[in-house]
């Protein structure tokens, strides 16, 4: 099995993390696309409860094993509905309100490979959900946890894994088999994160910022890896440079920082754009779903464009994309008592067409069209609902249809105002619950939300069915009386 070539498949993604203090409302946020080749990658919304979390782990992806600690949390997930490869959990919030979105697939460069070469059968993007978001109270101690199993049994990959609480929000990458650092993002700033390595300066006097593989500087230094007269650049010593990435990786990172800091000019291929960035206003979750659903409107790089040229149409490759399965926003929210602050927001499909939902955390199971995906299209199973939509909608956008534009967009305006309207009655009516009953009825409010916004986009798909239908190109249209 080539292990490189599959894992880019399966998680060639991009992620946006945000401090509590760069959102509207103090929350916390990480965020990512996960986008899988061929298109299809079905996805499942399920909560694991302790009952069900095994005592070891043994993946069918690479046979990547480990004996798992006792008293587990529960969790929230988003794996994979076929898991003969793997399981592939992705994304979650547990019970002591820690997110983790796993994972950023990154490459390391070739002399780092060749010094610390992967590990076959390492931990790797599709167990790390799983054996680490259950055990940790703390976003650092995910850090640390997570660091321990890659600097211990190795990784199969190169990846960067996002870690939050309701305090702080880090950002986690390895480099070569054994080696790691972790920066902790800060308050004010926000990250957006490509296929490709993103810490800049890590500063090794400051431990309440930066985490790391414990022989790091060390292992630099005794094979000469740092090129730089001063400083210690991760990003320069272990990350790639090509071609590809002016292409595939930067430019994404250039129009999200376009979005946010629209007064800062940057080239769109310059591999030196900065990690963290600080705008002059307050983040919201639209901000978030906008930016992982975007496809570099308003330039001559959108692939739906009028503007530019047909190669400056096809130059850059977007956010959002047909590889998109599912797009998560982890919110832990500051105002509220702990059993009601996490909203694990989840949209399926191909990002331009769909709306993030927003599912209280804290919950013992989920809607059954989110919870069971078949492996067979099907308008039962929100995530194939929402590709359907995404085959219909796709070549009216191509041919600037507006009927069919506006029915899409008046669909998602929907999406987002039926999800805030639902958060905000929820907790309206959050101090007349009894706390013990908590979960129970956040399951009633999820399958309420979930409801809604389900027949929203069944009736989309009517529309754009109805729309397609007068424009198949065996037709003739006959003049007078049939």
């Amino acid at each position: 099995m080539n292990l490189l070539k599959t894992a880019l498949n399966l998680s060639s993604c991009t992620a946006f993390l945000a401090g509590k203090n760069a959102t509207v409302d103090g929350s916390t946020m990480i965020a990512r696309n996960e986008d899988a080749g061929g298109g299809i990658n079905a996805k499942r919304f399920v909560v694991v409860n302790p009952a069900d979390q095994p005592s070891e782990y043994i993946s069918t992806f690479n046979k990547f094993r480990l004996k798992l600690p006792d008293n587990p949390l529960r969790y929230t997930e988003t794996p994979c509905a076929d898991t003969s490869d793997g399981l592939w959990g992705e994304s979650g919030i547990n019970t002591a309100n820690v997110a983790m979105s796993s994972t950023e697939t990154e490459f390391t460069n070739t002399t780092m490979l060749g010094l610390d070469p992967l590990v076959p059968d390492g931990i790797g993007e599709e167990a790390m959900l799983t054996v680490v978001l259950p055990y940790i109270h703390h976003a650092r101690e995910g850090v640390q946890r997570l660091g321990d199993l890659v600097t211990k049994f190795g990784t199969c990959e190169s990846n960067g894994i996002a870690f939050s609480d309701s305090d702080e929000v880090w950002y986690f990458e390895t480099v070569g088999g054994h080696h790691w650092a972790a920066q902790r993002i800060p308050d004010d700033a926000y990250v957006l994160a490509p296929n490709q390595t993103g810490i800049q300066e890590i500063d090794f006097n400051d431990a309440d910022h930066f985490m790391y593989s414990a022989d790091l500087k060390a292992f630099a230094e005794k094979y000469h890896l740092n090129k730089a007269r001063k400083g210690f650049n991760f990003r320069d010593i272990f990350g790639e440079d090509t071609q590809a990435d002016h292409y595939y990786n930067t430019p994404r990172v250039w129009y999200g920082q376009k979005y946010l800091n629209p007064e800062i000019d940057q080239d769109p291929e310059s591999r030196t754009m900065p990690f963290t960035r600080v705008t002059d206003h307050l983040i919201s979750v639209e901000d978030i779903a906008f930016i992982l659903s975007s496809h570099y409107q308003g330039t001559d790089f959108d692939p739906y464009g009028k503007t530019g040229t047909e190669e400056t149409r096809k130059r850059y490759r977007p956010i959002g994309m047909n590889r998109n399965q599912e797009m998560h926003i982890l919110q832990i929210r500051p105002d509220f008592p702990a059993e009601h602050a996490a909203i694990h927001w989840l949209a399926e499909g191909v990002n331009e067409f769909n709306v993030p939902v927003p599912f209280f955390a804290n919950c013992t199971d989920t809607p059954a069209n989110f919870k069971n995906t078949p492996l067979r299209t099907t308008t039962e199973s929100f995530y194939w609902l929402n590709k359907l939509v995404a085959m219909l909608a796709d070549p009216f956008f191509a041919e600037h249809d507006l009927d069919a534009m506006t029915a899409v967009s008046e669909s998602r305006k929907f999406g987002f105002a039926n999800g805030r309207a639902a958060v905000a009655a929820a907790d309206a009516e959050f101090e007349q619950i009894d706390k013990a009953q908590v979960s129970d009825w956040h399951n009633q409010v999820n399958a309420k939300i979930a409801n809604a916004i389900t027949e929203n986009v069944k009736d989309l798909l009517h529309q754009l069915v109805l729309l397609r239908a007068e424009k198949m190109v065996p037709t003739f249209e006959k003049g007078g009386e049939l």
